[in-house]
């Protein structure tokens, strides 16, 4: 009797345990296809148009052009060096500070303190504000009539008339101020959270050995944070790196192409010089550029590493 109850059970559980092979690769298919469309295509795109030369106003001289973008612009385009340099030095100050001040924050908002939840929500606003409302914020804040340097001329200290955005002296500087507004908080978000997950026996045993809260920042809380801080700067980068809608409302690249970062280069070629063509190949410069800089950045950091 047992034997013929486990003959019939047998192939029932055959049965039900099987799958075909396929099912993964028809659950992953919708999101690979959506990838397709929305990344690989436009990227391929890209490098087609990279070849050519394509001009919606000229279209007599649309034509395949080979590499002879590229080469105008590592022989024949000056303004290519200079906003590439002018955007490895935005990357780099802005990066930099967003960090230190982003760690800060953190750090501050991650005690135990009364009103620490509306702390928390005033330090994290302004990264839900979009990068056009931002900078038209900072225009306000920077006008010459009704901005802040009339009430400081007022208490003595500048002149009447005086635009921060228009003087090639100070338009980096108030960029940078009006976009560490809106990136601070990136930082302070993802640090924070990993913050959080650093155990408090860890202190507790360090302040019992006479650690300095000096010495556990710099073995304990550094160490612990390193790869929160690798990925929060190496997105930040790439993001400041592909800067356009602030820069573009803020300064328009100028006064005198003073702020033009190369992806603003890239819209402006685009979209007022109407060169798609010699735009696609400064994107695909660009995106090698981005590529190379990344993998580098993420194989020297040890991104991932077990050595904490």
């Amino acid at each position: 009797m047992a034997d013929a109850v486990k003959a019939r059970t047998r192939p029932r559980r055959r049965r039900a345990g099987r799958s075909p092979r396929s099912l993964p690769y028809l659950l992953l298919a919708p999101a690979g296809l959506l990838m397709l469309g929305f990344i690989a295509y436009p990227m391929f795109s890209v490098l087609y148009y990279s070849l050519q030369d394509y001009n919606v106003t000229k279209p007599w001289r649309n034509g395949f052009a080979g590499l002879e973008n590229f080469r105008e612009i590592f022989f024949d385009d000056p303004f290519f060096w200079d906003t590439l340099a002018f955007s490895a030095k935005w990357v780099f100050v802005e990066v930099s500070l967003q960090l230190v001040f982003g760690l800060a924050l953190a750090l501050i908002i991650n005690q135990t303190f009364v009103g620490r939840a509306v702390a928390r929500a005033l330090v994290f606003s302004p990264w839900a504000v979009s990068g056009v409302l931002t900078s038209t914020i900072w225009i306000l804040l920077y006008n010459p009539s009704t901005g802040l340097s009339r009430y400081l001329a007022d208490a003595g200290i500048g002149e009447y008339g005086t635009s921060v955005l228009s003087d090639t002296g100070t338009v980096f500087w108030g960029a940078v101020i009006a976009e560490l507004w809106r990136g601070v908080p990136f930082f302070a978000i993802l640090i924070l959270a990993d913050l959080q997950s650093v155990s408090k026996d860890l202190y507790e045993a360090a302040s019992v050995d006479g650690a300095s809260r000096f010495r556990q920042f710099f073995h304990i809380t550094l160490p612990h944070l390193r790869d929160a801080i690798v990925l929060s700067t190496l997105l930040r980068a790439v993001w400041e790196f592909n800067n356009v809608d602030l820069l573009y409302t803020l300064t328009n690249g100028g006064p005198a192409g003073e702020t033009t970062t190369l992806p603003l280069y890239v819209a402006q070629t685009g979209i007022h010089g109407n060169e798609f063509g010699y735009a696609a190949a400064l994107t695909t410069v660009a995106f090698v550029i981005l590529l190379f800089c990344s993998i580098l950045y993420l194989r020297l950091s040890k991104f991932g590493g077990d050595d904490k």
